[in-house]
């Protein structure tokens, strides 16, 4: 295996791309489980999938990678709480379809659980010596929101701030909070690539004129712009060639008298945030193994009437596109000849941040 370090300069114009090893040696897909997903920030849904007080779904976090199995509860008094789905006593699956409830009740041997993730009752153990104890709690995660998304870490010291602040300040005119998902117009795609080409694709807009002629039919390449938010984002504005179909963007805004498209932005990891006029595409990439990737496009709505058109239309199409360029990459990275390669300093700025952000994540043990 190609063990860490990894490295990729800080100087763009001199840096080259990670080791093509972290894309096929499998011993580096294990190392990537915990030194990357497991410390990373993750979408679980959102708000209305908890509609009452007393209601909990379960969630099984990033399967194939992590296979974390947690509950998303929101307690009597309304506070959202994200909670270890596994009994204490036995490892029973507490939380198994989404519902009203009052307790967490395990199935096999009767312990219950408040939705506080306390252990309140366990029949026939009145002789076992110091029990209750808080081993026998369930593990509460933190929960951080962006408008009515819900996400956690397995790091209980992870801060929302260093990943949302950034994307939080761009949008601030967008309605956030009015977003609703629209389950019909979400759709799972399945690639056989390692995650991060995918993930490497998306963060350029070098490729556009090249792959998607519909796409650039909308956007004007040479104002594509790209920003990095340091440490755990990035954003690319697609500039619209037209005036129709884009953002009414305030005068406070940073961006205004431009006729913004599409924002972009990545978050570290595997999630995608798709701006769009009509609402919000959240693109999500869960790696199931080495060479096997789910991408989940979420949907969220805004202003229906203005689905499907400008930059956020036919992507499906779009999508078909860049998988098709990415299963050639997956091809061309197992290369004897190929290890590594250099980046435009002007169009592969993302790139190369995401590159960094692997190679640190690897890095640190």
């Amino acid at each position: 295996m190609h063990r860490p370090p990894y490295f990729v300069d800080p100087d763009i114009s001199r840096a080259r791309t990670i080791d093509s090893s972290f894309y096929t040696d499998p011993g580096v897909f294990e190392v990537s489980r915990e030194r990357i997903f497991s410390r990373g920030l993750h979408y679980v849904g959102d708000t209305g999938m908890l509609p009452e007080n007393g209601w909990a779904y379960p969630v099984d976090l990033l399967p194939g990678t992590l296979d974390e199995p947690l509950a998303m509860v929101r307690n009597k008094n309304g506070e959202i709480r994200c909670l270890s789905n596994v009994c204490t006593h036995r490892g029973n699956l507490l939380v198994t379809s989404a519902g009203r409830t009052n307790k967490l009740r395990c199935g096999y041997h009767g312990r219950v659980f408040g939705l506080e993730g306390d252990m309140n009752f366990m029949p026939e153990f009145e002789e076992v010596q110091d029990f209750p104890c808080p081993d026998d709690n369930l593990t509460s995660l933190p929960v951080m929101r962006f408008g009515p998304l819900l996400f956690t870490s397995l790091d209980a010291n992870i801060s929302s701030a260093t990943y949302f602040k950034d994307m939080a300040d761009r949008m601030a005119f967008f309605p956030i909070e009015s977003l609703v998902r629209y389950d019909d117009l979400s759709k799972d795609y399945y690639l056989d690539a390692h995650w991060a080409l995918y993930c490497e694709n998306y963060l350029e807009g070098f490729h556009i004129p090249f792959v998607h002629e519909g796409l650039s039919q909308q956007l004007d390449f040479g104002d594509y712009e790209t920003e990095i938010f340091y440490p755990w984002s990035s954003l690319q504005i697609g500039i619209g060639k037209k005036n129709d179909h884009t953002f009414d963007l305030p005068q406070n805004s940073p961006d205004y008298g431009k006729p913004v498209a599409a924002y972009y932005f990545w978050v570290f990891p595997n999630m995608m945030f798709n701006f769009y006029p009509w609402g919000l595409s959240l693109n999500i990439v869960e790696p199931l193994s080495a060479n096997r990737t789910k991408i989940s496009f979420v949907t969220y709505m805004l202003d229906k009437s203005r689905y499907n058109q400008g930059a956020g239309s036919d992507l499906d199409k779009v999508e078909m596109e860049d998988e098709a360029i990415v299963l050639q990459v997956q091809k061309g990275v197992r290369s004897r000849f190929y290890s590594q390669g250099r980046y435009s300093v002007t169009r592969e700025r993302g790139t190369h941040h995401f590159h960094r952000l692997l190679a640190e994540s690897m890095n640190n043990g």
